[in-house]
């Protein structure tokens, strides 16, 4: 492949993933210089990546391409705050998480997203969001997820199940899930930084995005009993 030249090699690289160019980077010192170039690295950010980092908090400061392809991989602040943005580090692909602060939560107490919110006792279970998928990578299937821990002292919330929503335009996935980890093993996961996620509902952005508002939503509203010991940090939206 060194035989070609470097401006074929980056044309070819800039066309394969993050991944790729990484493995091509160990092939050879030319290989190298090329695979970690701006102009391969530039492809994998996505197309509106100068707007994204100019509503970082703070600031960030890269001094290459592959520099901020590598930082955007862990979640980065924006819009004050009230939402993280990551890049998946072998795709590229999206990945947002709207902080507590940016859902309706009913009954809630409205937190910082550093201090979560906590549904302390309710008899109405209702947490939504929306996002617009002109936000989110194209052609990709995304899953949207509830983070959330449960309180030692959390009652009342899997005396019946809750209902699940996610639509897009005219298309919508309803379902149900009972929140006990125990009793919905598949739907309620254990995340590696000690969240809770559960599962909300899937759904697939378009190649020509026009825009459409993606509502996700859980809420158990036919009980009257009361509840309480939830604790919300956001809803994460992620390719899988």
């Amino acid at each position: 492949m060194e035989v070609l030249p470097q401006d074929c090699i980056a044309h070819v690289l800039s066309r394969t993933s993050p991944q790729d160019a990484c493995q091509a980077a160990l092939i050879s010192q030319s290989m190298k210089d090329v695979a970690n170039s701006d102009s391969i690295w530039e492809a994998f950010l996505p197309p509106d990546y100068r707007e994204i980092i100019s509503r970082s908090t703070p600031p960030v400061s890269f001094e290459s391409k592959k520099e901020l392809f590598m930082k955007l991989t862990s979640p980065l602040l924006i819009d004050g705050g009230t939402k993280t943005i990551s890049l998946d580090r072998t795709t590229g692909k999206k990945c947002y998480m709207l902080c507590a602060r940016e859902l309706d939560i009913t009954w809630s107490d409205n937190s910082l997203f550093a201090q979560v919110s906590e549904l302390v006792m309710v008899c109405w279970l209702e947490i939504s969001a929306t996002i617009n998928t002109r936000m989110l990578s194209a052609n990709t299937y995304y899953g949207a997820f509830l983070v959330v821990k449960f309180a030692n002292r959390a009652f009342g919330l899997d005396h019946l199940a809750s209902e699940v929503l996610i639509q897009v335009g005219e298309s919508k996935y309803e379902g149900s899930i009972c929140l006990c980890h125990t009793k919905s093993p598949d739907r309620i996961r254990e995340r590696s930084d000690g969240w809770m996620e559960i599962e909300i509902g899937y759904f697939h952005t378009e190649d020509a995005d026009t825009g459409k508002e993606v509502k996700m939503r859980l809420r158990e509203v036919k009980g009257v009993h009361l509840k309480g010991g939830l604790i919300v940090e956001g809803i994460e939206v992620r390719p899988v």
